[in-house]
């Protein structure tokens, strides 16, 4: 997932980051202890960085750790941020907790994403949402993104598909706009390009808006399992499922301060029910 082209200098790779985050030379000299003239010559190649110095303005322009790796590359320093394998026994730990979590949060639905959302970890209730997915795209290594939005995925049962399908992609623009990841901008014009089933609200004129962000429709009936006045704090996902209409709140997670390029990519998502009659629905799965 290296995104930084290496045979560019320190200097425009900082100011492209700079200018993309919308900062001053002088803002971010003062908030990296520096000065704007020091900025400056460091962007126009007058002078070199400090490993400390390209470390500490990574951190005030919220640079992801797999992009500070490749930073301190071309400033001709070795990476700082190891990149452990899920697997490695170094994160036996991690993936402990991660189990305990995903497996606590049941029967509730949860997941752990990497970087391009491939599903590293996910409990019962996220296996309950799969079924009727087409078989190939539960062919590891499974991804998020695709078994949403594809047509044979989970599509065909999210009632208010358009406006979860918009609210997935501009995820991604954001997350490509900090990453600059050539393998998640593939994936972005993959699952952007998927055409909505036929009969969902995807699938009609752009500009009829079906469902509102509380979940009701234009003239007011609910679109999901709960009633039309849901409190609208959150955009919920309504999915079909044995027949009635399941409603979710999601909650994403990531790890603060990782120093680690796996441990940064890592995001745990959780489903919370968002009405009661979709939370007896799952409770009653279990006995």
């Amino acid at each position: 997932m290296t995104t930084v082209a290496l045979d560019t200098g320190i200097g425009p790779l900082l100011r492209s980051w700079r200018e993309q985050r919308r900062i001053s030379q002088l803002e971010l000299a003062l908030r990296a202890d520096s000065s704007a003239r020091h900025i400056s010559f460091i962007e126009t190649g007058r002078s070199r960085p400090s490993e400390d110095m390209v470390l500490r303005l990574a951190e005030h322009l919220d640079i992801p750790v797999r992009e500070r790796n490749a930073l301190l590359v071309v400033a001709g320093y070795a990476p700082r941020y190891a990149q452990t394998a899920l697997d490695d026994p170094a994160l036996g730990a991690l993936r402990e907790g991660m189990e305990r979590l995903l497996q606590g949060y049941d029967p509730y639905p949860a997941l752990v994403v990497d970087g391009v959302y491939n599903v590293v970890a996910a409990n019962r209730g996220i296996g309950m949402l799969m079924e009727g997915v087409a078989g190939h795209l539960l062919v590891p290594p499974l991804n998020a993104m695709r078994l949403t939005l594809h047509p044979e995925g989970l599509a065909p049962r999210i009632r208010n598909l358009r406006e979860w399908r918009a609210d997935l992609l501009a995820q991604m623009e954001r997350q490509i706009a900090l990453a600059r990841s050539a393998e998640l901008r593939e994936l972005y014009e993959e699952v952007a390009g998927y055409r909505a089933p036929e009969g969902t609200d995807g699938a009609e004129d752009a500009k009829t808006v079906k469902y509102g962000k509380s979940g009701t429709s234009a003239d007011g009936e609910s679109a999901g399992a709960g009633p039309a006045s849901a409190l609208p704090f959150a955009l919920p996902l309504h999915i079909e499922h044995g027949g009635r209409v399941l409603s979710f709140f999601s909650s994403i997670a990531t790890f603060n301060t990782p120093m680690d390029v796996t441990v940064a990519e890592l995001a745990i998502e959780t489903f919370l029910p968002a009405d009661r009659a979709t939370a007896d629905h799952l409770r009653s799965l279990t006995y």
